[in-house]
């Protein structure tokens, strides 16, 4: 090659390329566009490869969503120490999760179809059982007590999500939706729904937060009272 050494353009050199890559990139394809956007050959073209590249490092689509799954688990691990109350504990863990699914909607899809047993994703079910593990009592209880606030947790981040999906759809007239509600509670015909007050029926921001924080609590008091009965 001709010319000056310090005048010739230095070619650019790929990255090398990582699972960790791989499934950051993987991540934001999810996060921006969804699960269904997610697979090899997308991926690749984020990164700039060559699909067949990827298989060295995953060898099918499902390892990757796995992998996806418990890197995002890791968010959801309450840093120690875990509060020593048990309540405390779980809403600790509860209010992590909930952020997290927000942040990464697609992982509720991930939760529900497929079982989870990556390190990360064992690491929160520890931190869960052990968030219960001096309760008095049995076993199986301590269980159930841990799926009635994982299943109020993602029922209502699936409400949060189906309200913010509704808000930012440019399909669906805001003004037109609000006037056809309230004209339906004018007839009379849904009394008690007119004693709500349709405008108080939307899970958004701060609203969200706060009643996100008062269900959890009527539960935890709820669990706390049929313990010491």
């Amino acid at each position: 090659m001709k010319g000056l050494l310090w005048t010739r353009p230095v070619a650019r050199q790929k990255p090398r390329l990582s699972r960790e890559a791989i499934v950051d990139a993987a991540i934001t394809l999810a996060d921006t566009e969804g699960l269904d956007a997610v697979s090899i050959r997308r991926v690749a073209a984020v990164l700039g490869v060559r699909p067949m590249s990827l298989y060295s490092h995953i060898a099918r689509k499902d390892d990757l969503l796995d992998l996806m799954s418990d890197r995002i688990a890791a968010e959801i691990l309450v840093p120690d120490p875990l509060p020593a109350d048990w309540r405390d504990a779980l809403r600790a863990i509860s209010h992590q999760t909930r952020a997290s699914c927000l942040r990464h909607p697609w992982m509720l899809t991930t939760f529900a179809g497929r079982p989870h047993y990556g390190p990360n994703a064992l690491r929160h079910a520890e931190q869960s059982a052990a968030a219960v593990a001096r309760l008095p009592v049995p076993p199986r209880r301590k269980i159930a007590i841990l799926r009635a606030v994982d299943t109020y947790t993602i029922g209502h981040v699936l409400a949060e999500l189906r309200a913010r999906d509704l808000h930012s759809r440019t399909d669906v007239d805001k003004v037109e939706l609000t006037t056809y509600l309230r004209g339906l509670i004018a007839t009379g015909d849904y009394p008690f729904l007119a004693q709500l007050g349709p405008g108080n029926m939307t899970i958004m921001g701060d609203d969200a937060q706060e009643d996100f924080a008062d269900g959890l609590e009527w539960l935890l008091v709820g669990i706390t009272a049929a313990i010491e009965s």
